[in-house]
Order: structure tokens, then sequence, then C-alpha cells
């Protein structure tokens, strides 16, 4: 028997720095949204060859619209092409962005124990600074998207 090799990437999406994240967020990140900013990226850069090739195994499996962390999985064959047109990307829904890569690993646990550990880091950074204006529905979100990747499987 044959298994399909993975990898997973742990994205950090940078929207424009010259925005106040407490206040005014541009946009809600979507793994809609994310998915297709970086297959539109793959076909403006690699054609539909590469778009086609990439398709196989590339999945947005999460994304965190507070935090706004990511998770893609793409093939070990394709992953680096994905990786190119994800830093090409340079805006979502009109919005700008930046991607920055925090993890790249071979095997969905430890993409899930990296993508906890790092989602509770950012989230304690984003409480500090929107301080005492932060209310529930912020918090129950934020423990649903937790509990979303703890339920992540292959």
């Amino acid at each position: 028997m044959v298994s399909f090799k993975n990898r997973y990437l742990v994205f950090e999406v940078v929207l424009d720095p010259n925005k106040d994240v407490a206040t005014d967020d541009p946009i809600i990140i979507t793994q809609y949204n994310v998915s297709k900013a970086i297959k539109d990226s793959i076909l403006l850069n690699f054609g539909e060859c590469g778009f086609a090739s990439s398709l196989g195994s590339f999945q947005v499996r999460y994304v965190n619209p507070i935090t706004k962390l990511c998770i893609i999985r793409a093939s070990r064959e394709d992953y680096q092409n994905v990786w190119a047109a994800i830093t090409m990307v340079r805006s979502i829904s009109n919005c700008p962005v930046v991607f920055n890569l925090l993890d790249l690993t071979g095997n969905s646990r430890a993409c899930k124990n990296t993508a906890l550990r790092l989602d509770e880091l950012k989230f304690e950074q984003y409480k500090l600074m929107v301080g005492p204006r932060i209310s529930d529905g912020v918090n129950l979100q934020m423990q649903n998207c937790l509990e979303k990747i703890r339920s992540l499987d292959n």
C-alpha cells in the first residue's frame, strides 16, 4: 500500500501595518478568501499545468480570523510551488497582506501541536493589545478555533 505524503505549512497572515488591528479590521480572513488568493497566485505564477498538479492535495485546513493563523496542506512533490505562490500573494479582497511561514512539517500531529502553541501565544498577545475591550464572543470564538485545531485529523 502506498501512502500519500503531504507537507503542512503553518502561516501567519500579516495585514496592512498601517491599520489599527484592534479597532478597524479591514477584512475577515476565511478559508475561502485564503484559498482563492493562493489558487489565483499559483495559476498566475505557474500556469495551468502547475495549478492542476498542485490542486491534488492542496487544502486550507484551518484559518483563525482572530489570530490570522492558517494551516495549509500540500503534496510533498508540489509544496515548494505552493509555498512560492503564497509568498507572492500581496492582497486578499483588496486588502494588502503578507504571509509569514511559521512552521513546515511532514505530519499532521506535529503541525497540530505547533499551531495550538502558536495560536494560544498569538491570542494572549491579541488580548494584551485589545485590553479590556475584548468581548465574551471573541473568547468563545477563540475557544472554538482551538477546538477545531484539536479535532484536525488526517
